[in-house]
């Protein structure tokens, strides 16, 4: 055994210095490892670091391959590129809103089990499998939609073709009824009434009788299709405005976060887009403000999540309420809310500043029996002092940070202003 460690030492030292690589540690391990495996040599870090990368995602393994990597150190970089376990949580809440049907309220039993699962163990998403599972789940979301719509579409073309047969009758009974009078009519004008014979006039009575009948029962037969078909159409009518009430929401939930009832980021950026163009065409001053919770993490940790979103929704409540309409308000992700506001003097983006941090300072969040109470960070800044709505944006984020490394439960504006 020591002669063949002697040969791969040997070996490991000849080809660093052929590659002209210094014999580093690091260096040294990893061409050491090579060598060994030509020798089939056990080596137990070398063992420990394949055990470690067959532990890897199959992406990660590809990667290690083709880059010849052979460290740990040379594993980091790839590591970090994995999503935070922050984000999974919200990435596992997401993906369970994203797969319920928008139309359909019907959800089975296995998108039941499956939501608890990830639920339960939110970092599963990143399992081959359970992605697969994923991919299946938002087909059968889209099928479920289309499904919906397609009968409801149907139940609306059932009640045009019940509405034109209907008409088609009234209109057939109608002509008939008014031909029957007709040829009454021009009986009665041929007819001599110099000479009227009771044989004539009680053949045109009889013949009258039985027109008058023949109208009687048309007009009640249209009678009963149409009052058949006003309950059908009343019940169809009923049902397509149980369908537009159900679109409505479908489109409110796509424009408002689920769970704080503020804007969604994508409604938000949206929204933004209009009220930039209004700046550029009218010069409508506006400034953007970024909110962050500050402990939001510890929250979770010390009450749980439950507890978590009843403060992220009170949050998103304060801001809705007490921002003006011509003003919005967005979830920008996890505890991060962002703000419009327009004003035209700056006392007035203060008088709205302060009454949002004292509601928030004055008062404790209620979770079951506990009293949570919060404090918020903020960057303001404004956007006639930058050339794009990007650049002000990013001058609040920045302005955040500095709130949040300055000691948190603080708002700072871009002029230094300090609330």
């Amino acid at each position: 055994m020591d002669s063949e460690v002697q040969k791969v030492v040997k070996e490991t030292l000849l080809n660093l210095h052929k590659k002209g690589v210094l014999a580093t540690p690091n260096e040294y391990r990893k061409e050491f490892c090579k060598v060994s495996k030509k020798f089939s040599l056990t080596v137990d870090e070398c063992e420990l670091f394949k055990e470690l990368v067959e532990k890897l995602s199959k992406n990660e393994q590809l990667n290690i391959d083709e880059k010849e990597i052979n460290s740990f150190e040379d594993i980091i970089p790839i590591l970090l590129n994995r999503v935070s376990k922050d984000n999974i949580n919200t990435l596992a809440e997401l993906f369970q809103q994203s797969i319920k049907p928008s139309i359909s309220i019907d959800i089975d039993e296995d998108l039941k089990k499956f939501s608890v699962k990830i639920g339960n163990s939110p970092a599963l998403i990143f399992e081959d499998d359970i992605q697969k599972e994923m991919q299946e789940f938002i087909t059968k979301r889209f099928e479920a939609d289309k499904k919906v719509v397609k009968q409801k579409t149907s139940e609306i073309a059932k009640l045009l073709t019940l509405m034109g047969q209907y008409f088609n009758d009234a209109i057939k009974s109608s002509g008939d009824g008014s031909k029957g009078v007709s040829d009454i009519k021009t009986q009665i004008q041929s007819m001599d009434m110099q000479s009227p014979s009771i044989k004539a006039l009680t053949e045109l009575q009889s013949k009258l009788i039985d027109a008058a009948k023949s109208i009687e029962e048309e007009m009640n037969s249209v009678e009963k299709k149409l009052s058949t078909g006003k309950s059908e159409v009343e019940s169809l009518e009923l049902q397509v405005k149980k369908l537009q009430k159900e679109l409505e929401k479908t489109r409110e939930e796509s424009i408002r976060d689920h769970l704080t009832g503020v804007l969604t980021r994508k409604a938000y950026e949206e929204s933004v887009k209009k009220i930039e163009n209004n700046f550029i065409r009218n010069n409508t001053q506006y400034a953007v403000v970024f909110f962050d919770i500050d402990h939001f993490k510890k929250i979770n940790d010390t009450f749980g999540h439950d507890a978590g979103d009843v403060v992220l929704s009170t949050f998103g409540k304060v801001l809705e309420k007490n921002t003006r309409e011509v003003d919005i308000v967005g979830r920008y992700g996890g505890e991060e809310f962002i703000a419009i506001v327009h004003f035209n003097l700056k006392r007035e983006l203060l008088k709205y500043l302060k009454r949002i941090k004292a509601i928030i300072q004055e008062n404790n969040f209620l979770y079951k029996n506990n009293k949570i109470h919060i404090t918020f960070s903020a960057g303001v800044s404004i956007r006639n002092s930058y050339n794009s709505y990007e650049s002000t944006i990013q001058k609040a984020d920045m302005l955040l940070y500095q709130a949040k490394e300055d000691g948190r439960n603080k708002i700072i504006l871009e002029d230094g202003t300090i609330i």
